[in-house]
């Protein structure tokens, strides 16, 4: 038996009781899995798990998948590596729902701090569903049938404009075209309604020539009270459900080194 422990915010709870680096029951992993859809971030301290442990646990939640951005973990190419210091500056600033670009986004993120910063470098995570229940009804009706264009392209602009980034990224480019999705999405696990634009890759709704609607919708997913804000430490893991999160790291550690490795897992079809 583990505990879940929740956050007093709008999302978020604690798992105490489980060590990630063995083998979970059937009934173990149902409990977290409805505890993540439930909560749509577990956090976890005090996990000294292997980069096979990491796969083993995030291979339980669906097929896991390579960023096309990212280096990767020596004979594991599924752990993204995302390591920043003094030479290499975080280029990620804004909230994003991860890889919105795809046709079909991931279920999920498994992400370990492995080297923590003396100071800064929290994460921040905001509810897209509870957002979504503070909406009017008169602006429940108006996003129903909506659609936004996301965009590799548009969120990895900064890695494309440097030096030989259209070659770096050219093979990423063809293989992510802009796409289509709903403004408005039901989660399939807990029927729940979530505004599904982040200000990463979402380029703009179709039919909102002035960005109005789009911009509202930023204002409103980025306030403080759909937000929690966790502080890392070695070996801690957050698993959020990319179905229903926006996550935005805090950049304020530079020029200290903070180094994290992240599975991302696919939604099975």
């Amino acid at each position: 038996m583990f505990s879940v422990i929740k956050t007093k915010f709008a999302l978020g709870a604690f798992i105490e009781g489980l060590d990630l680096s063995n083998p979970l029951s059937e009934k173990q992993f149902n409990q977290l899995y409805e505890a993540l859809c439930e909560n749509e971030v577990l956090f976890f301290r005090n996990q000294n798990l292997s980069h096979e442990n990491h796969k083993q646990f995030a291979s339980l939640f669906g097929q896991m998948q390579t960023h096309p951005a990212y280096p990767t973990v020596s004979n594991y190419p599924e752990i993204t590596i995302l390591e920043n210091d003094r030479e290499n500056p975080s280029k990620i600033e804004e909230w994003h729902t991860d890889m919105t670009f795809k046709k079909v986004p991931p279920l999920g993120s498994i992400l370990i701090g492995k080297i923590i910063p003396k100071t800064g470098g929290d994460t921040l995570f905001s509810s897209l569903s509870s957002a979504y229940e503070d909406l009017s009804e008169e602006w429940k009706v108006k996003l129903e049938g909506l659609s936004a264009i996301h965009s590799f392209e548009f969120g990895f602009k900064e890695s494309l404009e440097e030096e030989g980034g259209r070659e770096r990224l050219a093979d990423a480019l063809l293989e992510n075209p802009p796409i289509l999705h709903p403004v408005i999405k039901e989660h399939p696990f807990t029927g729940r309604k979530i505004i599904y634009v982040n200000k990463l890759f979402t380029s703009h709704i179709e039919g909102d020539d002035k960005g109005t609607i789009l911009n509202f919708l930023f204002d409103h997913i980025h306030q403080e009270k759909y937000q929690y804000r966790f502080s890392w430490e070695n070996n801690s893991i957050a698993f959020w459900d990319n179905r229903s999160v926006l996550h935005k790291p805090v950049n304020d550690y530079w020029p200290q080194l903070r180094r994290m490795e992240r599975i991302t897992i696919e939604v099975d079809s």
